[in-house]
């Protein structure tokens, strides 16, 4: 039996739709499993310890998002950016001791340039601020 792309492209894009309804089931199951072992180790701890209430499902599950929004950063990795490609300690090193002592003053010259003028100066293209005249 032979398929043309038509029938390809059909085949392709069921295959896609049913791994992403696996995926989001999978994620939804994941998430409850989540819920209720938060929900039961609260259940079981905080009344005990704490004389605190007893919460529902969806109550734990709204304190999961909110510790979410409150304790995780936003945005994936921005509090992991020492481990990114060339951000480490050893890779700059390495970098510097390979240079030779031209390169070296250059590359500091080029990082005074830029980061060690004044604000005033970048924003206005002069290098020099107007000096007051005196009288007398």
């Amino acid at each position: 039996m032979h398929l043309n792309a038509n029938d390809m492209k059909v085949s392709r894009i069921l295959k896609f739709t049913g791994f992403g309804i696996l995926f989001a089931a999978l994620a939804a199951l994941l998430l409850g499993v989540l819920t209720y072992l938060t929900q039961y180790l609260w259940n079981w701890l905080v009344p005990a310890l704490f004389a605190g209430p007893a919460i529902s499902f969806w109550q734990t599950l709204g304190l999961l998002v909110l510790a979410k929004i409150l304790l995780w950063p936003l945005g994936g990795r921005r509090g992991n950016w020492r481990n990114h490609k060339g951000y480490n300690g050893r890779h700059w090193a390495a970098r510097w001791e390979s240079m030779s002592p031209e390169d070296r003053e250059r590359f500091k010259e080029k990082m005074k340039e830029k980061w060690c003028r004044p604000r005033a100066s970048v924003e206005s293209g002069s290098h020099q601020a107007a000096k007051p005249q005196d009288e007398g």
